[in-house]
């Protein structure tokens, strides 16, 4: 009797059912998402921190860029040596010296011109800098609305799941439409953000790079308007 009520007692524990916990990867929840929105969106992430990084990256090598040729040009200018104070500017190398080298050009020329050329050269620099900039701020406005487009058309499935099902409608068949509206607009949100947050922080050290160069420029006036 004692081995019976055992086994029946191993019995029942073996037919307990254990909850498993379940997870989904990323994977599967692209493919909950749709593809057909779900790749555009990684594409547009691969992109958005692809040119974060890269203009990221240039802009700091310009904003480290010395401004120490300027005692070399100040010194050579002070003595008539335009060509040398030229020389020394394109073996600096940098958007500083490249605009700074445009000014010495028009040196003989009214102040008007020689401040305009500088003008030119600064803001030809700087547009180099913004390349690509305005594709993370697209990104940034896209994103979303690819997200939301996804969460309509998930919306739309699972509508059209309630009329065609009628009142025998089940909850998983409606799973499948909500969790691609849930999924695309959560993607879609976490991209515009992080390239809304990247573009933002670009162009908040392009203004950095942009106020030196003022600086620069005013200096380089001011010391050619000095007295001998």
């Amino acid at each position: 009797m004692n081995g019976l009520f055992l086994q029946i007692t191993t019995t029942a524990d073996s037919t307990e059912v254990i909850p498993r916990e379940e997870t989904l990867s990323v994977f599967e929840l692209i493919q909950g998402g749709g593809w057909y929105i779900m790749i555009p969106l990684l594409i547009l992430s691969i992109a958005a921190v692809y040119i974060f990084i890269e203009r990221y990256l240039a802009i700091s090598r310009v904003a480290k860029a010395s401004t120490s040729f300027m005692k070399d040009v100040r010194d050579h200018v002070y003595k008539g040596e335009i060509e040398a104070a030229r020389k020394a500017c394109k073996n600096a190398n940098n958007p500083y010296s490249r605009m700074i080298e445009k000014g010495l050009m028009r040196v003989g020329k009214p102040m008007p011109d020689i401040s305009l050329a500088i003008e030119n050269e600064g803001k030809l620099e700087i547009t180099k800098l913004e390349k690509s900039l305005s594709f993370e701020a697209t990104i940034a406005g896209a994103a979303p609305m690819i997200g939301f487009l996804g969460t309509v058309i998930g919306m739309m499935a699972a509508f059209h799941e309630m009329n065609t099902s009628g009142n025998s409608v089940e909850l998983n068949q409606l799973a499948g439409g909500i969790m691609q509206a849930m999924v695309t607009t959560a993607a879609g949100l976490v991209i515009g953000i992080v390239a809304y947050l990247g573009y933002n922080i670009l162009v908040g050290r392009i203004d950095r790079v942009a106020f030196r160069m003022d600086e620069l420029s005013v200096e380089f006036i001011d010391m050619l308007q000095e007295p001998a």
